[in-house]
């Protein structure tokens, strides 16, 4: 016989978390166990992307205190568009909530990113039901690998060209993950491009304050003999790896369950318009230049600043609207990782011009998901990605190559 407390605790309520990376923020809600799992909308427009770093930005409604939200002073509030802000943490910049002001009203709704979330012991605390502003990403960006991730495996989310219900909802063919190329460039598109379009690309955040460029990796790894090229490129296309992080800090500081990053050197970074001007080839240097007090500070680093989550580790980010932008580690201080989100790349958002995706590979740090809802979520995204890569006739990336040899020959 079933005990008492199972029966409450199977048909009660579920406690939702929401906390941002340095623990500054955090808040609680209750959620009935019927009501799950939760409606959550996928946004890919250019804003969302160039807000967070992140491929798209997932909420779902906030059914916890809107008043202990909207009176924090810890947080800073970014006018995201004329009816939503922007609510994240000015240390560390986890963005938590989306604000929304009921018309006529001094009443506000929020909406909770996914992301901050904590990992709670539930079989699926959210479906996702449409992916919006599809249409900005050119290339379908993070739709592929998020279209068959509910937990049923039968319901698709919808895809629409902008907003839900007031523009086109894509067709879709009826067999699961052939939504590969549903916006993808023209090829004539393709071959209009110069090499400089092609190996150069802003890297910049919604509000403008960051604003910078990454230059030529691809011509310069070219130049270089095998041996010599830094792990993330790709031996033969000489394109960086593009990768699914799922540790639970960058899911927490972008506000994102699953984050997208690539990796670039110090040496192809720069200023829209340096010229012959030194931009830092180190992450120490770095550090240095964008902590650099007052008047001290360059003005063309802008809203750039970081939060240090380690004794060793920085992330930087936009202080004015959160986007995530940097990862650096003192220990590789050659390089950083580059958040693929804010890269304004006129292929598509994935870049994969410049980007050597790892569709389907085992996400890095996925152990920071087992134990809660995340795990099957983070399984089914790769799942996704792989049969994607699959039907477009995709090789397996040169990485995953060698994790999975390595980890065969662990086995033997």
């Amino acid at each position: 016989m079933m005990s008492s407390d199972k029966i409450n605790n199977k048909n009660g309520s579920v406690e939702l978390t929401a906390e941002c990376l340095c623990k500054a923020n955090k808040f609680t809600s209750h959620v009935q166990r019927a009501e799950l799992p939760l409606r959550a909308v996928y946004c890919h427009c250019d804003s969302c992307r160039h807000v967070t770093g992140a491929m798209h930005t997932s909420d779902i409604p906030w059914h916890g205190d809107g008043a202990a939200i909207h009176s924090a002073e810890t947080l800073r509030r970014y006018a995201f568009s004329q009816r939503l802000g922007l609510l994240f943490c000015g240390t560390c910049g986890t963005p938590l909530f989306f604000e929304t002001r009921v018309e006529g009203s001094a009443i506000h709704k929020y909406g909770v990113l996914t992301g901050v979330l904590a990992n709670v012991d539930v079989k699926s605390l959210f479906k996702i039901t449409d992916h919006i502003f599809v249409g900005d990403t050119l290339d379908g960006g993070a739709t592929p690998w998020f279209c068959d991730t509910n937990d049923d495996g039968i319901e698709r989310p919808r895809l629409w060209h902008g907003q839900m219900d007031q523009s086109e909802l894509l067709e879709r063919p009826l067999v699961a993950n052939s939504d590969a190329t549903v916006l993808a460039p023209s090829t004539d598109d393709k071959e209009n491009k110069s090499e400089n379009e092609k190996d150069e690309i802003p890297i910049r955040c919604k509000c403008g304050g960051v604003d910078l460029v990454l230059r030529r990796p691809i011509a310069d790894y070219a130049t270089k003999a095998r041996p010599e090229l830094p792990w993330f490129v790709d031996p033969v296309s000489n394109k960086s790896l593009g990768g699914f992080d799922a540790c639970d800090s960058c899911r927490l500081s972008s506000g994102t369950d699953v984050f997208n990053w690539t990796f670039c050197l110090m040496q192809h970074l720069s200023f829209p318009t340096s010229g012959n001007d030194p931009f830092p080839q180190s992450t120490i240097e770095l550090k240095k230049v964008v902590a650099a007090p007052g008047s001290d500070r360059d003005s063309r680093w802008g809203t750039l600043t970081f939060y240090e989550s380690s004794l060793d580790v920085q992330r930087y980010f936009c202080g004015r609207c959160s986007a995530t932008v940097f990862y650096a580690a003192d220990d590789r201080p050659e390089m950083v990782d580059l958040a693929i989100g804010l890269l304004w790349s006129q292929n598509g958002a994935r870049a994969e011009e410049l980007v050597s995706w790892d569709f389907g590979g085992k996400m890095v740090w996925r152990q920071d998901a087992v134990g809660g809802w995340r795990e099957c979520f983070i399984e089914r995204i790769e799942e996704a990605a792989d049969r994607w890569r699959i039907q477009r006739g995709l090789p397996k990336n040169w990485r995953r190559i060698q994790n999975e040899e390595a980890a065969k020959k662990e086995r033997m």
